[in-house]
């Protein structure tokens, strides 16, 4: 075994992790090579299933089962710290003294979904302290004081009370927090972030890259970035690899990858992340009618007081979700809302659809007929008439379309339901939807789980469409795909718009997104519209501190325009609030 030089703490030679064995094997990583150097960010890339989120679970030898490393070598260079030796991680028994002893203590790892990585039945505290206690020689109490000061030193507010708290009592990007901090625990060497900031929003993955880079610096650690946004890579990558069906394609500095890469696949990875930084619409030339098809008046929706978990007398303030929001739709336009996660963009798609019911206002609808319908007033009758023409896609295409069902079913149901269709006309008019979006007849016979992500996103947009519909709500649909197959699906329903004449609603934090399809944007901060203007010029030249705030935080296209590091940061406690 040739020891690395001593600036590479970590050199992994022609890893191989396959699933199964034989010809049937799944080779999830084949034939790997990387190298990751101290104080370094190495970003790894690629698009769901190349393999780069095995390869980082391999170094740890966390592979789910059938998985295993079927061959190569991960040199573990510790000799730069006192005591320190060099280890082949490979030949490490899973469940082995030796590589438990490695894990959280030398190389720390944060996951991809922390509600899942985190235990709902421990405070936060209580998991951080065990790991303290599990590779440390202190006491409780010191646990508890060091966990305290991880907390503090990861930004969590009033630190001394959080420790105390359980998972769901934390948001999203907390969560994330709570994870760093537990990952930080034990001074890693190396610490592995297998796509980190993907569920959240720009503002708040902008805290967090902003948060491991800092800690980088201080701790000394070298950085391993599992990632499929390019824009991400951008911002923070010092070396880069880009992965494809279990191969390394491509490994480099950053600045190298970005402006020669030498891979076809490379470069449409960087194209497709500097393409949502045009405007569509203005491409394709596309003319919006003068005529509304919704307008919203004065639109609040109050969630009420509760009382308290397991029945206690003290009941929970009502919460104001929405406060008067007015916005129009005119008929082929394709408008945006953008905010942080809760600022209340997906409570109006469903209070527009009258998924949720209003408190207060109007929705007023222009059907087919000409007739204005008030969607807050109207009755089951009248809605499902409404139905026909305002559909919804939603973000997750798997938890929305029903495992038991094929997609021939799925698909079909709105039509069969509403008496539209049946038998063979019904088969018929599936399989024209599925050609619309793109999916071969055959589908119809298999079930969701037989498809990626971006063919269940096609399915449901595909059950959408069943009805004919004027308006689609589309809710976060490209937030879960990968940056090639969001620019796919966002051309699909633009091809689909000019062919049928649909108009759209897109919730979105994503303001890459939001730029690329909507003519006009909404922006959303506290259950409020604080900023409504075109796409070029809320994108280009916002005016109000929080639209500011968020056009700052979305990452840059390429390495020489970092643009997290110097964003506005909205310190505001209402609308009116200030940018700092």
């Amino acid at each position: 075994m040739n020891t690395p030089s001593s600036d590479i703490i970590l050199d992994v030679r022609n890893l191989k992790t396959y699933f199964g064995t034989g010809d049937k094997a799944v080779r999830a990583v084949d034939d790997v090579s990387f190298q990751m150097q101290r104080g370094k960010t190495l970003c790894i890339v690629g698009e769901s299933g190349s393999g780069k989120t095995v390869a980082a679970r391999s170094i740890l030898q966390i592979v789910d089962p059938p998985g295993r490393i079927m061959g190569g070598q991960m040199i573990y260079n510790a000799t730069g710290e006192a005591g320190g030796s060099v280890v082949d991680l490979a030949q490490l028994h899973p469940r082995g003294k030796e590589i438990r002893g490695i894990r959280g203590h030398d190389i720390a790892m944060i996951f991809q979904e922390p509600m899942t990585s985190l235990s709902p039945i421990h405070t936060i505290g209580n998991q951080i302290c065990e790991s303290i206690l599990l590779h440390q020689n202190v006491d409780k109490v010191e646990a508890r004081a060091r966990a305290i000061e991880l907390l503090r030193r990861v930004e969590i507010p009033n630190p001394g009370v959080a420790i105390d708290k359980y998972t769901f009592e934390y948001s999203g990007g907390m969560r994330q927090r709570a994870m760093i901090a537990m990952a930080l625990a034990c001074n890693p060497k190396i610490l592995i972030a297998d796509e980190p900031t993907t569920a959240l929003d720009v503002t708040t993955q902008a805290e967090i890259l902003a948060l491991i880079k800092e800690l980088q610096q201080s701790y000394g650690m070298a950085v391993l970035f599992i990632t499929h946004d390019m824009g991400v890579v951008a911002e923070i990558a010092d070396e880069i690899g880009v992965m494809l069906n279990g191969k390394m394609l491509e490994f480099g500095p950053a600045e190298q990858i970005f402006y020669s890469s030498q891979n076809e696949y490379t470069g449409r990875l960087i194209d497709s992340v500097r393409k949502l930084e045009t405007s569509a619409r203005r491409t394709r030339n596309t003319k919006v009618s003068e005529r509304k098809l919704l307008e919203v008046r004065g639109v609040s929706k109050i969630y009420p007081g509760r009382k308290t978990f397991l029945g206690g007398s003290k009941a929970a303030a009502p919460f104001k979700a929405l406060d008067n929001v007015s916005i129009d739709l005119y008929e082929g336009e394709n408008l945006g809302i953008v905010g942080e996660s809760g600022s209340g963009k997906t409570t109006l798609g469903n209070c527009l659809i009258r998924v949720l019911s209003l408190t207060d206002g109007e929705v007023l609808y222009r059907m087919g007929d000409g007739q204005i319908v008030d969607l807050a007033k109207s009755g089951k009758k009248e809605l499902r008439s409404v139905h026909k023409e305002v559909r919804m896609v939603f973000q997750d295409p798997f938890a929305s379309l029903n495992p038991r069902m094929t997609i021939g079913q799925i698909v079909g149901e709105p039509l069969l339901v509403n008496g539209i269709a049946k038998g063979d006309e019904l088969r018929n008019r599936v399989a024209d939807l599925l050609a619309t979006v793109g999916m071969p007849p055959a589908a119809m016979e298999r079930y969701p789980h037989a498809f990626s992500g971006g063919q269940r996103q096609r399915i449901g947009i595909a059950r959408a469409l069943a009805l004919n519909p004027r308006l689609i709500i589309a809710d976060e649909a490209t937030s879960a795909l990968d940056v090639t197959l969001r620019s796919q699906i966002l051309d699909l329903l633009l091809d689909l718009q000019d062919k049928l004449n649909l108009s759209f609603i897109l919730i979105s934090h994503d303001i890459g997104v939001i730029r690329y399809f909507c003519d006009r944007v909404a922006v959303m901060y506290k259950g409020q519209i604080v900023e409504t203007g075109p796409a070029d010029k809320i994108c280009g030249a916002p005016e109000h501190p929080y639209t500011k705030a968020l056009i700052s935080a979305v990452p840059g296209t390429h390495p020489r325009d970092k643009r997290i590091v110097n964003r506005h940061r909205y310190t505001g406690d209402s609308a009116g609030g200030k940018a700092a």
